[in-house]
């Protein structure tokens, strides 16, 4: 896809594709049989959504890396890097009808957001805080019920007990749903990823937990704060769990797919670890600090290993032309330059009132 000299991470702008690199992205889709059944029922229309959905996720950042470096906001918290991380499980997800799935995700999973149905025009109000935005102008966490999307919480440990609650919810009600969340490497030292997991899997409750482990949290490397390795996690609860590539959107899609299948079926919780990595800071006003933090070197890796780029040259590979897939870049960034529109259009137009503020406020 392009490539954005004033955006993008400067491994993605010299970016180039490593025949070593496609070769173990096709070798991953073939280790494990089991995943490989649900990429191999995948038709083209579904693969070319994944692609579009990786797109639309990239774009959206960079739409907001623009407002940052143009004044408009002050920083932005972004998933470049970690893209199919949050678009391959969301896809394995029921998206669509009354009795859809429900994402919980976090600031860095903007891309759940776009991909359960909401505008991307809605999604760039929050940034802004305009009071026709989702949260009302509000906070920059932000859902959407109505498409199956829970706000997330600034202390993302706690989206796992809220989720367990959202799961046992479906269980009650005997409906036929899943809830699924991710949290931090960072954020699984706090006791409410510990209390919910453990509630949820007591329960057996029809709930998916991604360990989005990018390698740092906050300006703490991983080595400085991980308890043992996180694969070995799932079997300390007592849960069925995995690893996926968080790099694969793939690979990402077909472990989340056998989890909610295992889910749909009264198996219970599935606790999977995507292994991944932030090619930038926390937010965008420390990327000088992500960069002290990491040896250029594992930048450089990790940039060879860009989740876009990769599954475009894997289409290819099999068969799709590369112009259907600037057709489709076209196409999105299309709807993103028109979402910002709508969005900068909202700050101008919409006007705070008393009713708006005190909306959903309550006191004694």
């Amino acid at each position: 896809m392009t490539r954005f000299a004033a955006y993008d991470p400067p491994e993605y702008l010299t970016w180039s594709l490593d025949p070593e690199e496609l070769n173990a992205y096709r070798a991953r889709i073939h280790a494990s049989p089991e995943r490989w059944e649900k990429i191999r029922a995948l038709g083209e229309p579904q693969l070319l959504a994944l692609y579009e959905g990786l797109v639309r996720n990239r774009l959206h950042d960079v739409a907001l890396k623009r407002w940052v470096k143009g004044g408009t906001i002050s920083k932005a918290w972004l998933g470049t890097g970690e893209e199919a991380a949050t678009i391959g499980p969301v896809h394995a997800l029921r998206r669509n009808g009354a009795a859809h799935d429900v994402v919980a995700p976090m600031i860095r999973n903007a891309g759940a957001c776009h991909e359960m149905g909401m505008p991307v025009a809605d999604m760039l109000r929050a940034y802004l805080g305009t009071p026709d935005g989702p949260n009302g102008g509000r906070d920059g966490h932000f859902g959407s019920p109505a498409h199956g999307i829970i706000a997330p919480i600034s202390h993302v440990g706690d989206m796992v007990p809220v989720t367990a609650g959202v799961a046992l919810g479906f269980l009650q009600r005997g409906e036929d749903r899943v809830a699924l969340t991710w949290v931090g490497d960072g954020s699984t030292k706090t006791a409410a990823f510990h209390e919910g997991i453990n509630f949820a899997a007591v329960r057996r409750l029809p709930a998916i937990f991604i360990i989005q482990n990018n390698q740092v949290s906050l300006g703490t490397r991983l080595g400085q704060h991980a308890a043992g390795s996180f694969h070995d996690w799932p079997r300390m609860y007592g849960v069925t769990g995995g690893v996926f590539d968080g790099n694969h959107v793939l690979d990402a899609y077909a472990a989340t797919a056998l989890a909610v299948e295992q889910a749909r079926a009264g198996g219970g919780v599935t606790l999977l670890i995507a292994e991944t990595f932030r090619m930038g800071g926390h937010a965008t006003h420390d990327e000088r600090e992500a960069r002290a933090t990491f040896p250029a070197e594992l930048f450089l890796r990790w940039g060879r290993r860009d989740p876009i780029g990769l599954y475009e040259a894997w289409l290819e590979g099999e068969g799709v032309a590369r112009e259907r897939l600037a057709a489709i870049e076209e196409r999105v960034a299309a709807e993103v330059d028109t979402a910002a529109e709508e969005a900068l259009a909202s700050r101008e137009r919409a006007a705070f009132t008393r009713e708006s503020v005190t909306a959903g406020v309550y006191g004694g």
